[in-house]
């Protein structure tokens, strides 16, 4: 039996149910098989950034990730019984104008992928489970994959194939594409869920010494939205002990105090290895890697997760563009604007990794702002245009930052009339706004017209334009700004757009 799509995508973590439902709400026939007969039950994952909160708006999820997570708690330090320290790994920060989600939020893993699935189930879309991608082959026309579903195979064409299927991914290895970097074999770590007695939730307690002056670090995390507590173990080199209750009551108690704790049930857990590694290419022809199966990361600064969702965004209007009769060297600039992003997001938590390794003071902190991914972008990109001769923050390449105006006397944010899923033309003076309605007046939005009043400048400011200055801002699908100009031409304007794919 033979299967046709458009898309396959192997693999549904964060990463693939996002690409799913960024290829279907774009009415791109995607399949996406996941090799688990179940959904993944645990935690692992259980931070997104703030550039993912954006993310998630645009996707129409936001409020069900609000609702069903929460603030990162404070940290709670105990040595010998005493509270040594309390405060936050990065201190809470107040919404803005152009950030309006400035702060990390606590969702653990098994419910962003819920989340995802239900979207992607609203949006016509579902998971094919119990679904092994065996191997594929490609020629110039499409892929040809066979899937071992529930013990059969069948064969799958698809136009295109996109690894998201982790660390060990089988499409990275059919690819021969190298994985470069290192696993921590020393560095093994027992992470669970738990359900447990006599703790507050109110902080992430931490025991710094354990049960003991030479003892390794233990800490027991509140899930938002949940009951349970998450528990991450470091393992002493040469031992193997089993992830039981037993052992993490064991080392509960050394750590806290015998009867203190009490742990209820073992909700999930793994063997934990750190692996720092990075694929040399994140695409072959028809075929694409995406999340851990193109990088993976130290779980210190809570970026892989994020990192994949932003892959997945990234692709996915540049797939669904070329799909629909844009030139295919758009996704050239697939790998030439996620990878360099990678490997930066990966130097970052390897550093945060290694101080914890040396238990450096500040090793809890957070607050480099590259770790909320707003600040991450295409500047020097393909896609990215700059056309004024003294470029304000923000270039192209950045991010497009929100603002706030009025219309009809009511409160009006900018990024919905931006976050729309084609290409928006931000139109600054009337110079500009004449261009742009020349060239797509659908697709435009005029700043200081009715529909947006920027009375108190917040979007004048946030883009880094003066009252009466003439600059045109492309924001692309996924909110980065693409071609800037202060000198706008109707001619490159519309060319830009077609590389993008609006017609």
């Amino acid at each position: 039996m033979r299967t046709e799509t458009e898309v396959l995508i192997a693999g549904a973590g964060p990463t693939g149910l996002l690409l799913a439902c960024e290829l279907t709400r774009r009415g791109v026939a995607c399949l996406i098989a996941e090799r688990d007969a179940e959904p993944f039950a645990g935690a692992r994952g259980k931070g997104l950034q703030p550039r993912t909160l954006e993310v998630f708006e645009d996707l129409g999820v936001l409020d069900r990730a609000l609702a069903l997570g929460g603030p990162y708690p404070p940290i709670r330090a105990e040595v010998n019984g005493e509270v040594v320290f309390t405060g936050y790994m990065d201190e809470p920060r107040e919404a803005t104008a152009d950030v309006p989600y400035p702060n990390t939020w606590m969702l653990p893993q098994w419910r962003t992928g819920s989340i995802l699935r239900e979207r992607l189930a609203e949006l016509g879309g579902s998971v094919m489970s119990n679904a092994v991608l065996v191997s594929f082959t490609q020629d110039d026309d499409a892929v040809t994959a066979v899937l071992r579903v529930d013990g059969i195979e069948q064969e799958v064409r698809a136009k295109y194939l996109v690894g998201a299927d982790g660390g060990s991914s089988t499409v990275r290895r059919g690819l021969g594409v190298a994985f470069v970097g290192e696993t921590h074999e020393e560095e093994r770590s027992l992470l669970a869920d738990v359900r447990a007695e006599g703790l507050d939730r109110e902080f992430w307690h931490v025991w710094p010494r354990g049960g003991g002056e030479n003892a390794f670090p233990v800490g027991l995390c509140p899930l938002a939205g949940t009951d349970t507590f998450q528990i991450m173990l470091p393992v002493a080199p040469g031992t193997a002990p089993e992830p039981t209750l037993e052992v993490f009551q064991a080392a509960v108690d050394a750590a806290a105090g015998p009867g203190r704790i009490k742990l209820t049930e073992l909700v999930w857990f793994s063997v934990f290895r750190p692996n720092v590694r990075m694929a040399e290419r994140f695409r072959v022809g028809r075929v694409f890697l995406a999340g851990d199966a193109a990088h993976v990361h130290s779980p210190a600064g809570g970026q892989g997760l994020n990192t994949g969702v932003q892959d997945a965004y990234n692709l996915g209007w540049k797939l669904a563009a070329v799909l629909r009769g844009a030139d295919a060297e758009l996704l050239d600039s697939y790998e030439a604007e996620r990878l360099p992003v990678a490997a930066d997001v990966l130097g970052i938590s390897t550093a945060l990794h290694q101080k914890m390794r040396d238990s450096a003071a500040d090793a809890h902190r957070r607050e480099d702002p590259e770790l909320r991914q707003l600040v991450l972008g295409y500047r020097g990109g393909p896609l990215s245009v700059e056309r004024r001769a003294a470029p304000a923050e923000p270039h192209a390449g950045d991010r497009a930052p929100d603002a706030v105006g009025e219309a009809d006397g009511a409160r009006v944010r900018l990024f919905p009339l931006i976050h729309t899923g084609v290409p928006v033309l931000v139109a600054f003076g009337e110079g500009a706004q004449r261009v742009a309605r020349a060239v797509a007046p659908e697709l435009t939005v005029e700043i200081g017209s009715p529909a947006f009043a920027d009375e108190d400048a917040t979007a004048h400011s946030a883009y880094g334009v003066t009252l009466g200055e003439d600059v045109l801002f492309v924001v692309r699908p996924d909110g980065y700004l693409g071609l800037v100009t202060d000198s706008p031409e109707a001619a490159e304007t519309a060319t830009y757009l077609e590389r993008l794919g609006a017609r």
